[in-house]
């Protein structure tokens, strides 16, 4: 387990907080890759201390299950953003919801000095070397390693980029390599589910000629539903799909 604080905050746009914490366990932190994953540890409101469970992969989850109330903290699965070794930095972008869901909130409220806890995980972003272009495609909850996959690119990648968000006022520049196209889907109807909107526009999409990598991100039914699309109406073969179901709408994360 890896401690860390608050350094800055930054409302990125309207749905989106990004919030930088370091300290020198970062140190200890072990970079895997551009998508990497990430347990984010929060106090609940009330709690004086932050406590942490061990940090053994084989133990951890059990010995949270059996911890008190008043000692338990929140715990979300989060993409890092950014991550610098040489200043410890490392930035997380949390969309805010407006649901009051604990890390939605806790982000919008954040301070400099608040504590973190974080346990490295894994990463799903594995491309075959021999690739001729990738479609790459999530919801929100995907934006921030969609994003720090495409910005960290090599100059001669070549992509199909799908970004849904909530709103208009959620689209942003990127920097991306001149073979890369970028398309946002800001949602016009609030209540609509996520990732929905991707699902029907890359269903529909004209894809370029040759074999694609595909990473597809987000609310559960859109990397299931897209990754049937692509066998069925594509051919593209099932180990050329990484998909990853985020969440699922309706069901809350591990408290």
């Amino acid at each position: 387990m890896i401690r860390a604080r608050v350094t800055r905050t930054e409302r990125t746009t309207d749905h989106f907080v990004t919030v930088t914490v370091s300290g020198p366990d970062l140190a200890r932190f072990e970079f895997l890759g551009l998508d990497q994953c990430v347990r984010v540890f929060l106090r609940r409101p009330g709690q004086e201390k932050l406590v942490l469970p061990d940090s053994d992969p084989d133990s951890w989850y059990p010995e949270y299950r059996e911890m008190a109330d008043d000692v338990r903290p929140y715990v979300r699965n989060y993409t890092m953003r950014r991550f610098d070794a040489r200043a410890l930095e490392l930035d997380i972008e949390f969309v805010a919801h407006g649901d009051g869901g604990p890390a939605s909130a806790w982000a919008i409220s954040a301070s400099e000095g608040d504590e973190v806890g974080l346990y490295p995980e894994g990463i799903y972003y594995l491309p075959p070397a021999d690739a001729d272009w990738h479609l790459l495609v999530g919801d929100e909850s995907a934006v921030p390693a969609l994003l720090s996959i495409v910005e960290q690119a090599p100059r001669e990648l070549r992509a199909q980029v799908y970004l849904e968000v909530p709103s208009p006022r959620d689209v942003r520049p990127v920097q991306a390599p001149p073979g890369v196209e970028v398309h946002w889907l800001p949602r016009e109807d609030a209540h609509a589910t996520p990732g929905r909107l991707a699902l029907e526009t890359v269903s529909r999409a004209a894809l370029p000629e040759g074999r694609p990598y595909c990473w597809v991100a987000g609310e559960n039914a859109l990397p299931t539903g897209l990754r049937r699309t692509l066998v069925r109406d594509h051919a593209v073969p099932k180990d050329d799909i990484t998909f990853v179901g985020y969440w699922r709408a309706g069901v809350a994360g591990v408290d």
